[in-house]
Formats: structure tokens, C-alpha cells, sequence
């Protein structure tokens, strides 16, 4: 029996269908469990290094408190920790970057963790975000994909420019981010100086039930401060933790960061007509078409006692939610949901959030017994629900889902914009000149260093049809002819 050698199967032999889509209910809706390639597809990646994390690996952390400025909050949401202004939640926060190992350089050109667990009197509630605004991919489907080309050739074990920019070039939708992170905001000058973002869209729902999508955006007071290229390769070298180093002497200064948290607040229902897909984690949500609006301040005034125990075990998950603030259909969103805690169960262990760093202030009430590492007692022997026991822990229907409308067939669909290019070119347009100077020649610095002429010249028709003076710029540090069906 003939087999095609070059098909792309599952793990059981199956071949793939669509390997780009995930399976959601319909064009915009959640992504279904049944998806069995993506499970398996993020549960063989979440498993592939040990003992350090596959992604954020090296990183730094802090505890502090995040105080609510605003009032008016409370009416956009039940969370219990927004509900009055002047209230205080203690929290943690891990800065980190995403593609080295444990011992890699702090000053590296790489999006930055920007992850904070707030320990609320309802559990524990995770906001694992980044320093940047956007992400490259919008499909989790894609995203082992993706890391495998931030990380080391499977045969020379060296970072590989021709797998980075292969896949970038194949993935117009990584423009956005691509100019962002080769922009001056593409090293922070210290953690302390960039600002932090949910990056994805998220779902708020009130006391009545009302629903909003939400935007979260963490500006740094310190104000944002970026290294020049040829000083952060000189701290790549000579002091590869200076990142870790600044944060942790900060703090033991009494010189204690902070970042004002805003909001934007996007009705229910104009997600169905708005000019971007708000549930498109490529693009950004306008300021001016939906204003920030102030929620708190965070502080972060005292260090770990133990790295390892206390950031290395750290585990944080956008499926750390809280009454009153709801995922949305996001597809990277909704894979994260899954991924994130897989990795921390494999990593840690089945019981990990029992850890001091991880444990929730209230009280954990539930069924789950067993395990490895169990490190706490759940009182009796009951370990099933429904029963006839009282004092047995129940379910609080107020504290259901709110309910969310999907339409459509169920397949394996894209995002319905392929507009890959116009936030792009508008966040070039907006750089001054010199700014413009330095993106480019920090992109023909990286890009150069890739030897498949078919790849560079992919590449420059994305940044041609972002800007054509971003791609004519590009392809003349390049020292490159482009065809013209490539600027078309």
C-alpha cells in the first residue's frame, strides 16, 4: 500500500485536515473539545521540556498589592476585588521573557511576560499577559508551530533565523508584532519601564448580568524606557540577569515600581460590527473608539525570600478566573485556557496550586483528592457530588457562566479579516523618522541573517503592502531587486 510520506498525520497515523483552524462553533464562536489534533497537538508541546518551563523560562518576580482608584468600576463588573474604591488585594507578578532558556540574557529582543495573580477573597484570578499589545498568531492551533521556530534547531541546537523568519513569512498575520517588537519598545530598558497588557479580550459581566468586553492595559509610572541595541547586546554579555538584578534591588531600595491599570470597555454587542475583530489578538482596539478608563494602581514592594519556591514554582493560568470576569472566543485565548494549566500539571504536578506561592486566601472547597504531592487534608472521605451530605461542599448557580450566543456551522474556519497589514502600517506611520531609521535597520540586522532568498523576499512583500516605503527601505538595506509582483 502506498503511503504519502510528506502528509502531515496525528500522533495515531490520521491525516490532517486543516492544520491552521481550530474546530469552533461556528466563525466566531469558542473552540470545541473535540478538536482532538489541537489537544493533542498543545498537550505533546506542553510536555516537551523539562524541568523549566517551555515558554517564559527565565524570568523575575515580585509580590505587592493592587489597590482599586475608581468607583465607578463596580458597575462594569461583580469581581470582588474591583468592587470599592480604596480596596487592596495582595498579588505576585512574573516578569520573564519567552523564547530563552533559564539561562538566558534579560536584554535579548523578545516580548516580555508581563503575568499577575491577584489573591482575591473568590480564588485567585491570573492575568497572564504581555509587554506588548499583540501577539504573531491568533489561532492556538499555530502555536507549538511558532515557538518551535523561536527556539534551537532540532539538529544544530543553535537559534535558527531561517526557521523564524520561514515562519513569519508565511504568517502575515505576525506583521503587526513584528514591527512592534523591532521597534525602540523591542528591549525594555528594565522591567520596571515597560508597560504590561491582557492583550486579549476578555468578558466582564455585572451584578444585572449586563456584559462587556474588556481590554486590559498596565502603564508603568517609572514611564517607558528602551535599551539601544548595542547596549543590550553589551548586558547580554556581560551581566545577562540585569533585568532580574534592577527589579529585585528596586524593591530592596524601597524604590517600589508601580503601574496605573486602565480599561477599554467595549459594549456587548459592538463586537459584532466593529472595524476589527476585538477577538483578533493580531490586532489592537482603538483609543480613540473606545477611551481608557482608570481602574487601580499596582505596587509591588517585596521580593521573593525563595526564587525557586517562590517564582520558579509560580504557576499562573488565564483560566484562573473570577465571578464577574469571563473568557471570550478568542482562539488563542481559549487554547491558553487549556494549555496553560496542562503545562503547570505536568511541570509541577496535579496538586501545584496547594503550593504557598500558588495557594488561593480562601478557602479551597471541592472533591479532588489524591494525587502527587498532596500536600493538603480535605477533611472527610467524601470525594463525590452529588450527596446527601450538608456540610459538603456545593455548586452556587449565581456564579454560572453568563451566556454567550454562537451561530453557524461547526468547522474549521479562520478569522474572517485577512487585513494583516493596515495596523501595521499604521504603526509604522506613526514612528518619527529616526524611529523609523532604527525598526528598519533592527529588522535588517535580523532579517539578514537568514540565507533562503525565497523567505526574504516573502517578507518584504508583507512589509511593502503594510507601508511601500517600510518595504522599500527593508528590501534596500537587504541590498535586494524586488520583483514587482512581490510589492504588489
Amino acid at each position: 500500500m502506498s503511503q504519502n510520506k510528506n502528509r502531515l498525520t496525528t500522533s495515531s497515523g490520521a491525516p490532517v485536515g486543516d492544520n491552521q483552524n481550530s474546530i469552533t462553533a461556528g466563525q466566531r464562536g469558542p473552540t470545541l473539545i473535540q478538536d482532538v489534533h489541537l489537544l493533542e497537538k498543545l498537550a505533546h508541546f506542553d510536555r516537551e521540556r523539562i524541568p523549566e518551563r517551555v515558554v517564559h523560562a527565565k524570568g523575575a518576580g515580585a509580590f505587592g498589592y493592587f489597590e482599586v482608584t475608581n468607583d465607578e468600576i463596580a458597575k462594569y463588573t461583580k469581581a470582588d476585588f474591583l468592587n470599592e474604591k480604596g480596596k487592596r488585594t495582595p498579588m505576585f507578578i512574573r516578569f520573564s521573557t519567552v523564547a530563552g532558556e533559564l539561562g538566558s540574557a534579560d536584554t535579548v529582543r523578545d516580548p516580555r511576560g508581563f503575568a499577575v495573580k491577584f489573591y482575591t477573597e473568590e480564588g485567585n484570578y491570573d492575568l497572564v499577559g504581555n509587554n506588548t499589545p499583540i501577539f504573531f498568531i491568533r489561532d492556538t492551533i499555530k502555536f507549538p508551530d511558532f515557538i518551535h521556530t523561536q527556539k534551537r534547531n532540532p539538529q544544530t541546537n543553535l537559534k535558527d533565523k531561517n526557521m523564524v523568519w520561514d515562519f513569519w513569512s508565511h504568517s502575515p498575520e505576525a506583521l503587526h508584532q513584528v514591527t512592534y517588537l523591532h521597534g525602540d519598545r523591542g528591549i525594555p530598558a528594565t522591567y520596571r519601564h515597560m508597560n504590561g497588557y491582557g492583550s486579549h479580550t476578555y468578558k466582564w459581566v455585572n451584578e444585572e448580568g449586563e456584559a462587556y468586553w474588556v481590554k486590559y492595559h498596565f502603564v508603568s509610572d517609572q514611564g517607558v524606557k528602551a535599551l539601544d541595541v548595542d547596549v543590550a547586546d553589551e548586558l547580554a554579555g556581560t551581566n545577562p540577569d540585569y533585568h532580574t538584578e534592577d527589579l529585585f534591588n528596586s524593591i530592596e531600595n524601597g524604590d517600589y515600581p508601580s503601574w496605573t491599570l486602565y480599561v477599554q470597555l467595549i459594549p456587548y454587542e459592538d463586537f459584532k460590527d466593529y472595524k476589527w475583530d476585538i477577538f483578533d489578538v493580531t490586532k489592537t482596539v482603538s483609543k480613540e473608539d473606545y477611551p481608557r478608563i482608570e481602574v487601580g494602581k499596582m505596587v509591588l514592594n517585596r521580593n521573593p525570600e525563595n526564587y525557586f519556591a517562590e517564582v520558579e514554582q509560580a504557576a499562573l493560568s488565564p483560566a484562573h478566573l473570577v465571578p464577574g470576569i469571563e473568557a471570550s472566543p478568542d482562539k488563542m485565548l481559549q487554547g491558553r485556557l487549556f494549555s496553560y494549566s496542562d503545562t503547570q500539571r505536568y511541570r509541577l504536578g496535579v496538586n501545584h496550586e496547594q503550593l504557598p506561592v500558588n495557594r488561593p486566601i480562601n478557602e479551597q472547597s471541592n472533591y479532588q483528592r489524591g494525587g502527587y504531592m498532596q500536600y493538603g487534608q480535605h477533611g472527610s472521605n467524601i470525594n463525590y457530588e452529588p450527596n446527601s451530605y450538608d456540610d459538603a461542599p456545593k455548586e452556587d448557580p449565581s456564579n454560572k457562566v453568563n451566556p454567550f450566543d454562537v451561530e453557524g456551522e461547526v468547522a474549521q474556519t479562520p478569522y474572517q479579516s485577512d487585513d494583516h497589514y493596515t495596523q501595521a502600517g499604521d504603526l509604522y506611520r506613526l514612528m518619527s523618522d529616526d524611529e523609523k531609521t532604527r525598526l528598519v535597520q533592527n529588522v535588517v540586522d535580523h532579517l539578514g541573517q537568514c540565507t533562503m532568498e525565497e523567505v526574504k523576499l516573502r517578507q518584504i512583500g508583507h512589509f511593502y503592502k503594510a507601508d511601500p516605503d517600510y518595504g522599500k527601505r527593508i528590501a534596500e538595506g537587504l541590498g535586494l531587486e524586488v520583483p514587482e509582483e512581490v510589492k504588489a
